[in-house]
This record gives C-alpha cells, structure tokens and sequence, in this order.
C-alpha cells in the first residue's frame, strides 16, 4: 500500500507569503491599466486626427490655397471645406464655418470628414451611450497671434464621462478639465490631449 502525503504546515505558508508578495506587486499595475488604456485610446485617436488635419493643410497649399466663404478641397473624392487658414471646417448655411463661429455640429462635420474611419460620436446634449465620443465646443474663447478670436472643439472620450442612466447625456459641465479629451483649434490647426483620469 503506497502511504500519500500533503503539504506540512510550513510549505503552505510559504506559499502563501508568496503569493501575497506577488499579489501586492502585482495588483497595482493592473487597477492602472483602465486609465491607460483610456488615455490610449485619446491619444490613438487624437493623433490620427492632427494628422488629417496636417493633410488638409497640405493639400489647400498644393491646390493653390482656395479662398472664399465656401472654399474646400478634395482628400481622397471627399470635399473638405477649409477656412481661410487652411483648416478644416463645416458649411453653416452655405459659408464655412470661421473659427469664432464654430459649433459642435461643425466640430463633428469636421471629425467625420477628415478621419477615414470615424468612430461613432454625437454632438451636445444627445444621449451617448452607444458611442464612442461626446462632441462640443469649449466655452471660453482665446486669440490667435494676430488677435483673431476662436473657439475649441472638444471631443470627449464618452468612457470617461459620466452619464445619466434615464437620457444618456453626460451629466455636469463637460469641459476641458472633464474626462479624457482632446480638442482642436481651426484658427491654428493646434490639436492638443487632456487626461483628467482621477
């Protein structure tokens, strides 16, 4: 008859102290890795979109810099419409939009039209639940060098806002200093990432 065997005592403590070191080194690498999958993903998609900004610019330069309230180019058969710096914009009742007139309508035209694969986004107050960005305009307006006001477009990473469970609109201000975003200047072509994870 063959006598079995366990651990003793002593063997099963050690593997517990180890498993506990390992746990303890271990566990917050992982609790960190939904925020930086997050700021990943902003800046994945932030990245992409200065790119196609670049682009843009590129291609009004090379078709001879288009002028009037309805200028556009052309990127791959699809019209762009460009300010006069440039920069991609929206049509609002036949004009391009300026960079002080901007609205989150024009914020989203322009996400959709410059990124080959836009991902899902809906604009201001709208419910986001099944989408993955929360498009809008910065309040606060600035200038550029020489003294033109702009404003903001916003784009909010909708995993990283909270929303309310009944309508599926963010709930509070979202701003700049909410969730994970990134926002875009038509004045300058400047696109710039916050991270606000907590």
């Amino acid at each position: 008859m063959i006598k079995q065997r366990g651990f003793s005592l002593i063997e099963l403590i050690i593997v517990v102290v180890i498993l506990s070191l390992l746990a303890v080194t271990a566990l917050p690498r992982f609790l960190n890795v939904t925020e930086q999958a997050e700021d990943a993903a902003v800046e994945g998609v932030a990245g992409g979109f200065a790119a196609a900004v670049g682009l843009v610019r590129a291609q009004w330069e090379i078709e001879g810099r288009p002028k009037g309230t309805s200028a556009f180019i052309t990127m791959d058969s699809t019209k762009v419409s460009v300010n006069q710096f440039g920069f991609p914009t929206a049509i609002n009742g036949g004009s391009n939009q300026t960079p002080a007139n901007m609205t989150p309508a024009a914020c989203q035209t322009v996400f959709n039209d410059i990124i080959q694969s836009p991902v899902r986004s809906v604009i201001k107050n709208q419910d986001a639940r099944n989408v993955r960005y929360y498009v809008g305009v910065n309040n606060t307006t600035g200038t550029t060098d020489n003294g033109d006001v702009y404003l903001l477009c916003t784009y909010h990473l909708v995993a990283t806002l909270k929303l309310d469970e009944s309508t599926g609109v963010p709930i509070g201000t979202v701003d700049l200093t909410t969730g994970n975003s990134f926002s875009y200047n038509a004045a300058t072509g400047q696109v710039r990432v916050y991270s606000n994870n907590s």
